[in-house]
């Protein structure tokens, strides 16, 4: 089939779902872990900063004036590392060498509350501004004498990032790749019985094999797979058989016909004829072709309505006008058809079109024709949901002998009688009622043959 969901396909919509979980998992995994990094960074210049200001800060000494005196200490390498002291905008002490640009925004934070800030442009250096108070005094709040800002450059940490994220986007497509791998290799495991069992089942379907899987000793997923496809191997064998059987019938039943034709047609070749002979062939050659065309017209209505119930509906007096007058037109020397009932049972509706139902009744009235001595009837019974239609005859009857193989293809009770039959009207009958949802029985009990044929009300 054209949309099918092979198992190859199935292994690569599976591994692309697995990949696609994973591309999701990993980025939220890969995203966190370098925003988690960054934060860590990021603290870490913030302790550097705050322990730098706050060291540098100690060293200075605040007078009752507001003056400000930076004791030197021994080591006094935390002002080169970027440190400015401030009393109030005037820089009292400042870093060698700082870039212009670093000089300007540590002037920015003279005087400003306890801040972190990052430098404007590239964002490689961060800053930070302590703020230092005069001693408290009794009457006197401290008041802001100066500010200590500390710096520290940002490369080494953005380089530490940058390295993380490209070692984690590196680990990330690595998993990806593996989980990828690994799906496919499990799927393709997985899926392999299917795989298996989906070529068995084609094999066995275009063979019409009678093996079968069997659901025991599977797991349950192939158990219900395997019962799935048993069951389509069955119905796949059915119709295989059914297709045979019919292509056997309609051979064997148009083999008599065509033979007739064929051996009227070497008659008249044979030597001339006279018109009274060319006109007794011709008849016989027309009869068997209308004979060939209603086995056709029946086996290609029975395959119609196979598989479907048809669709229609129609009144008992309608088919019933048909088939007496067709009757009386074919056959003006057999018995009549009488039709017996009237009222609510003769006008009772029935659930198929009216060439259907005249396709079911007309083997049986033939039927009927052939075996009646004096009387043929039709009768219509209607109940619920139902209809009973009653083909009769006061013949001999079905020989007991006969009864089970009474709906068989190309049986006769008495193929020496030479009647015009071929032995395939009851079958294609009863194929055509139960395609319709109905059925055809004979009444052993009755007089003759009555056949009852139920098919739904209308």
């Amino acid at each position: 089939m054209k949309h099918f969901l092979t198992p190859r396909t199935l292994r690569g919509r599976l591994a692309l779902m697995a990949l696609a979980a994973g591309v999701l998992w990993i980025g939220v995994l890969t995203a966190a872990f370098n925003l988690a990094l960054d934060k860590r960074l990021h603290g870490q210049a913030d302790d550097i900063l705050r322990t730098r200001a706050e060291a540098v800060a100690a060293t200075v000494d605040v007078r009752p004036d507001g003056d400000l005196t930076v004791r030197e200490p021994a080591e006094d390498r935390a002002l080169d590392a970027g440190v400015w002291i401030f009393q109030g905008h005037r820089a009292i002490e400042k870093p060698p060498n700082a870039p212009a640009s670093l000089q300007t925004q540590a002037a920015q934070l003279a005087g400003r509350p306890e801040a972190f800030t990052d430098t404007d442009g590239s964002g490689s250096w961060r800053l930070y501004s302590f703020p230092v108070d005069t001693p408290a005094r009794p009457g006197h709040p401290p008041t802001r004498a100066g500010t200590v800002v500390s710096s520290v450059g940002l490369g080494p940490y953005h380089s530490t990032a940058d390295t993380a994220l490209s070692g984690s986007i590196a680990l990330a497509v690595l998993l990806l790749a593996t989980i990828c791998l690994l799906t496919r290799l499990v799927v393709r495991r997985a899926l392999r019985p299917v795989a298996t069992m989906s070529e068995q089942a084609a094999r066995w379907s275009a063979a019409g094999a009678a093996e079968r899987f069997g659901a025991e000793g599977r797991p349950a997923e192939l158990a219900a797979f395997a019962t799935s496809l048993d069951a389509l191997l069955d119905r796949l064998a059915a119709v295989l058989r059914h297709e045979q059987q019919q292509a056997a019938e309609l051979s064997h039943e148009l083999r008599t016909p065509l033979a007739r034709i064929t051996a009227e047609t070497e008659w008249l070749t044979a030597r001339p004829r006279d018109t009274e002979q060319r006109d007794t062939s011709l008849e016989a050659i027309a009869s068997a072709a209308a004979t060939m065309r209603q086995i056709c017209d029946s086996l290609l209505s029975e395959v119609r309505t196979r598989n479907a119930r048809t669709p229609g509906r129609c009144r008992f007096p309608d088919i019933t006008h048909h088939l007496v007058e067709r009757n009386a037109a074919l056959f003006p020397d057999a018995p009549a058809v009488t039709v017996e009932g009237s009222g609510t049972r003769a006008g009772a509706g029935i659930g198929v079109s009216e060439e259907t139902a005249l396709r079911i009744l007309t083997p049986l009235l033939d039927n009927a024709r052939r075996y009646a001595s004096r009387t043929i009837t039709l009768a219509c019974k209607a109940g619920a949901g139902e209809v009973a239609v009653y083909v009769s005859d006061d013949g001999p009857g079905v020989p007991p002998d006969f009864v089970d193989s009474l709906f068989e293809p190309g049986r006769r009770a008495h193929p020496e009688d030479g009647h015009d039959g071929a032995g395939l009207g009851l079958a294609l009958a009863r194929r055509l009622a139960r395609a319709a949802g109905g059925d055809i029985d004979l009444d052993a009990a009755a007089f003759g043959a009555r056949f009852v044929v139920t098919l739904p009300a209308g």
